[in-house]
């Protein structure tokens, strides 16, 4: 018998997507956070959001195999200097997007994703904060259990 994935706990494709558009509403109107966004974002942000979640939680590579890999992803997110209170609002956003899909009743999986979500903000997005052209080709999306990181895809 093989364990539930935080994936499948978190109500899989649909609870990543409650999720990601619980988060998405949450960032948009922080007064820091939303600066990030202020500039446009692809009409599917909540939908591929939710697609990166997923995988790196142990759902489907959906992500990998539709829209791009790692790098692609951090490229995105390098090149904006270090930006310490953005990220800290986007965790805190994300802690009460968690408490917006219910996920607080479950404590166990609310602060697995909560580490998740504050590892991937502060370490894997926040890497190459002087330019994009410093992400390696070839990342995997990391993957994460209920005991943390555990590899790359």
């Amino acid at each position: 018998m093989s364990v539930e994935s935080v994936y499948e706990a978190a109500g899989g494709d649909a609870g990543m997507h409650r999720l990601a558009e619980a988060w998405h509403v949450r960032v948009m109107v922080d007064e820091v956070v939303g600066h990030a966004f202020s500039h446009g974002y692809h009409p599917q942000h909540t939908e591929r959001l939710a697609a990166y979640w997923a995988e790196a939680l142990g759902g489907p590579a959906a992500y990998s195999g539709a829209f791009g890999d790692e790098t692609q992803v951090v490229r995105i997110h390098s090149g904006n200097g270090v930006h310490d209170e953005m990220d800290q609002r986007a965790v805190a956003c994300f802690d009460q997007a968690l408490d917006d899909v219910g996920v607080s009743a479950n404590e166990r999986l609310r602060q697995v994703l909560h580490d998740y979500f504050a590892w991937a903000t502060s370490a894997a997005m926040a890497r190459y904060p002087d330019s994009p052209d410093d992400v390696p080709d070839g990342l995997g999306i990391p993957q994460w259990s209920w005991d943390g990181l555990s590899g790359q895809a």
